[in-house]
């Protein structure tokens, strides 16, 4: 289902600002900071208070159009029809290596396992250094 449709299924208003941000998550191919988001919505309605676009981007995570994480200093948010997906960031030079989602099968069980306990890992990133940064 749409963001919009979501958002319409549960009741929100589809103003203009919503629109125009659930377009661009749909029209992103990349992750977006709440920056990004901000600088678009601005470019397109001038005006458009900050509060309101973090306001909506917290009712776009709560409907599940939207996964936010964090990466470094930085959140970011993806379109959830992008699927699950992990990233691997480097700490010094910045770089992204976007990781197997079966890699956390092995630990999603231990933790079930040994510990009864449910994760979910919806979109992970983890920090560390890349091949090029861990030879320097």
């Amino acid at each position: 289902m749409s963001c919009l449709a979501t958002l319409k299924a549960n009741g929100f208003k589809l103003t203009p600002q919503r629109k125009l941000m659930a377009d661009f998550f749909h029209d992103s191919e990349s992750h977006l900071t709440a920056e990004e988001i901000i600088a678009h919505v601005h470019e397109k309605m001038p005006g458009v208070n900050k509060s309101t676009i973090y306001r909506n981007l917290d009712i776009f995570e709560h409907l599940g159009c939207v996964l936010k994480s964090e990466s470094g200093d930085h959140v970011i948010y993806h379109h959830t029809e992008e699927g699950h997906h992990h990233h691997l960031v480097c700490a010094r030079c910045g770089k992204s290596i976007e990781c197997d989602e079966m890699l956390f099968r092995p630990v999603e069980k231990t933790l079930r396992d040994k510990y009864n306990f449910r994760v979910d890992f919806k979109h992970q990133v983890i920090s560390g250094l890349c091949e090029n940064c861990s030879k320097q």
